[in-house]
């Protein structure tokens, strides 16, 4: 199926309910890193207009007091905190400790009143203190963008609703190596278990 026939079945099917805005978003930043903007590093997938993106995101968020929490993969020696995940992924040793690949970029960089998550598994959630963290701030919605989608936007997109807090994914802040899984990701991601939405509505969602 492709296209309208591919909306009109899973409409059929039963997917692509819609979930609220709440009252008390905040915004991840999910691995905005040197690692997939720099074309030497072996994860490189562009993303520039992501970061651009991020950077209005993250201007508006500051304007509303709306938190804004990063995340970053961090390595200890050989990986051995990575288990599986390092093995089958070899490229992230350049999340290894002490690697310029893994410095989020000076025009979207974390200020003193931010939150810096380090993770070292796909999902932002995974073996983390990020829910506890949200709830603590009492945050029910957040506005999720970074790289890859396919990747760790997606598995942090599926435990942000798992713990129930709504995901609203912004389109032009994500980025992958392809632009087949990366759309592919967000019919998903829309049909399950997120609200997909464009930049445009994301900063009308942040002023409102």
């Amino acid at each position: 199926m492709a296209g309208a026939d591919l909306d009109a079945d899973y409409a059929k099917a039963g997917f692509g309910g819609h979930l609220r805005f709440g009252h008390s978003p905040a915004l991840l930043v999910v691995d905005v890193v040197a690692a997939y903007l720099d074309p030497a590093s072996p994860l490189y997938l562009g993303g520039a207009e992501a970061v651009a993106c991020f950077a209005r995101l993250i201007a508006a968020c500051r304007a509303k007091s709306i938190p804004v929490i990063y995340t970053q993969v961090v390595y200890g020696a050989g990986g051995r905190d990575g288990g599986l995940f390092y093995q089958k992924v070899p490229a992230l040793k350049a999340f290894d400790a002490g690697s310029p690949l893994g410095v989020i970029p000076a025009e979207i960089a974390p200020q003193s009143e931010d939150v810096i998550v380090t993770k070292q598994y796909a999902s932002a959630f995974f073996g983390t203190s990020l829910a506890s963290t949200l709830a603590a701030m009492k945050v029910d919605t957040v506005l999720i963008g970074g790289f890859s989608t396919s990747g760790c936007v997606r598995a942090t997109t599926l435990d942000a609703l798992q713990h129930g807090f709504a995901p609203f994914v912004v389109r032009q802040a994500c980025a992958d190596r392809d632009p087949r899984p990366h759309g592919s990701n967000l019919f998903d991601l829309q049909a399950k278990y997120a609200e997909v939405i464009d930049e445009a509505k994301a900063l009308a969602l942040i002023e409102g």
